[in-house]
């Protein structure tokens, strides 16, 4: 069967990452990073490509994506894929047994960041690496000169300058050349830059805040912009190098369900840098709570197998008989093995970052287009139709307490959900909660437009809420003239737990019950659940609309006298809405819910 590039490209983050190109033996012909990686791989299917692509992409079968949380970490996990899998479409460098370092001299009074590529360090100065590759270096020594104007150029250049270069003009230099700096000020910039090449860039943010405070106090407003500006600069960069923490060797294991299927992502860290996510769907154990399959899949992947065991096993869950498990691992190593599923910091970014790698593998997985046509033939099997359903369309209501009431309806076909298709309707003159009116004004404004030949009809027809939305439904069909349309109720179970919906058929009096692992089942929950999904965000948005432009006068428990202080208080209305919940609290005659009310009236 042929790669469909369309429909695979339905399903792809427009996150960073890095993609490898499998053929029909599940072999590793192409890997690759994008910054974006829906619209790199949409570049392979569309337009003219050359001879060398064209072969690439004619023996394409499968595409497999990992999610990366920059650009950069992509670069270094592509650089590690292809040196451990050599891919036959990838440019494969030889191993001349050099590597890329960054140099700091301890020759020169003013010594500046190198490239140098060796086979040994020598004692001639200080070196920061290997990396992976020169492109890494080369960005690394653009950042600290960015952040802390640390020159570039060589030494014999140095030597002879009498007036500042270029890299001076646009702020990249802080032209020691010509004494603009003295030795001791360019030598704490130079130990910051260092810092933050060995990954201590949160020691940097520390001391370069508590410098900024002191120019501060002492009126030296430039130098503590300055200091501000490189403060900033380093945030955003602590915020790309989330994943290359330097240390810690660990597997994350993060699980997600869906209805009809399940991920799991396997996330590997070596000696703090991620060398990459394996992908599983086991397609047994849906009926067993996620801890306990997970606890499975955890056990069967190490213990008994040839693995290297990390010194840390994160999962997404709590596993039952943890301890057992930390144990038999532990034994199996010979070391100490840490299992766990309560992170924080950067550990809590690895989890996160397989858990975002498990839902975009698990909805590729879910929208193949043979697995959803087998979905639509078992609901024609199970409904009992002629002929196989080509569209479906369902039908949800959502509001808070009454409040910014709006229906959802989506549209699902052979392919999948059909976005464009999806409407929300605001719902007005309803009764507070009267979800059954809610659901009467949508379904006429809907099918009414139907009547009147605007949009596709739908083979069947889905409402959220069981027996009161499906009388609704029929009595709106009926008054509208409309047939030819299956009217399906889907109701959940008195736990509220997936797999347990009872389905009526047309009227209250047919139901049918179907079993948890149906593939009926599984496409009516899809479908229920990306209507709630749609509904709920349609509500939010106008609820927060609604709240962003509220005035104090709109607010329930503020009278003139409470409006007076509030605005007394803080200068103003806009003193009001940049306030806190704390800070309201602050003012006379207003408690911690009265405040904790205006705060959220006034930002949603």
């Amino acid at each position: 069967m042929s790669f469909d590039a369309k429909h695979f490209l339905k399903t792809v983050s427009e996150s960073p990452g890095v993609y490898r190109m499998l053929d029909s033996d599940g072999n590793v012909l192409y890997v690759g990073k994008a910054k974006r990686l829906k619209a790199r791989l949409a570049s392979y299917f569309r337009g003219a490509l050359n001879t060398k692509t064209q072969a690439l992409v004619a023996r394409i079968h499968d595409v497999q994506v990992t999610i990366t949380r920059s650009e950069t970490e992509a670069l270094l996990l592509e650089q590690t894929l292809i040196k451990e899998l050599r891919p036959p479409y990838n440019i494969l460098l030889r191993d001349d047994k050099s590597y890329p370092y960054v140099f700091v001299s301890d020759r020169h009074p003013y010594p500046a960041l190198e490239f140098k590529r060796v086979r040994h360090k020598r004692n001639d100065g200080q070196y920061l690496g290997p990396y992976p590759s020169s492109n890494a270096v080369r960005e690394s020594l653009a950042l600290m000169q960015k952040i802390f104007r640390i020159r570039n150029c060589e030494d014999t250049v140095f030597a002879h300058r009498n007036r500042p270069c270029l890299q001076y003009q646009i702020n990249r230099c802080s032209a020691p050349c010509v004494d603009y700096i003295d030795k001791q000020e360019y030598q704490r910039d130079l130990e910051h830059a260092v810092m933050c090449l060995e990954g201590k860039s949160e020691q940097v943010t520390g001391q370069l805040m508590t410098a900024m405070e002191t120019a501060s106090r002492n009126l030296q407003f430039e130098e503590a912009a300055r200091l501000r500006d490189q403060v900033q600069q380093l945030r955003r960069l602590q915020e790309r190098q989330i994943m290359d923490t330097g240390s810690g060797d660990a597997d994350i294991f993060a699980l997600v369900e869906r209805p009809g299927g399940l991920g799991i992502s396997v996330l590997t860290v070596r000696q703090g840098r991620m060398l990459g996510a394996r992908h599983h769907n086991p397609e047994n154990g849906l009926d067993l709570p996620a801890s306990e399959l997970l606890g499975e899949f955890v056990s069967q992947f190490y213990l008994g197998q040839r693995r290297d065991l990390p010194q840390e096993v994160i999962t997404s869950h709590s596993l039952p008989d943890s301890e057992i498990l930390q144990g038999a691992f532990s034994e199996q190593a010979g070391k100490h093995v840490r299992l766990t599923h309560q992170v924080r910091g950067h550990r809590a970014q690895w989890l996160q970052l397989a858990r975002t790698n498990a839902e975009q593998s698990l909805a590729t997985q879910l929208a193949n287009r043979t697995q959803l046509s087998k979905r639509f033939e078992a609901l024609r099997d199970a409904l009992g139709m002629q002929a196989t359903p080509t569209r479906l369309e369902c039908f949800d209501i959502s509001h808070s307490h009454g409040e910014a009431t709006v229906a959802s309806c989506v549209v699902f076909d052979q392919d999948g959900p059909v976005k464009s298709d999806y409407r929300r309707f605001n719902i007005e003159g309803v009764a507070a909660g009267d979800d059954y009116a809610a659901m009467r004004q949508a379904l006429i404004r809907r099918f009414k437009r139907l009547k009147q030949g605007e949009g596709k009809c739908p083979d069947i027809l889905l409402v959220d809420g069981g027996k009161g939305q499906l009388n609704m439904a029929r009595e709106v069909f009926e008054e509208l003239d409309v047939s030819h349309i299956r009217l399906v109720g889907v109701a959940k179970g008195t736990t509220r737990k997936p797999g347990l919906e009872t389905l009526f058929l047309e009227t209250v009096d047919n139901s049918l019950s179907l079993e948890g692992s149906s593939s009926a089942l599984h496409l009516v929950q899809h479908i229920r659940d990306e209507a709630h999904r749609f509904a709920i965000t349609g509500h939010r948005q106008r609820r927060d609309k609604a709240r962003r432009t509220s005035t104090l006068q709109d607010i329930p428990g503020v009278g003139p006298k409470r409006r007076r202080e509030l605005l007394r208080f803080f200068g103003g209305l806009q003193g009001v809405r940049h306030a806190s919940r704390e800070e309201l609290a602050r003012v006379p005659g207003i408690s911690v819910s009265l405040a904790t009310s205006i705060h959220q009236a006034l930002h949603g």
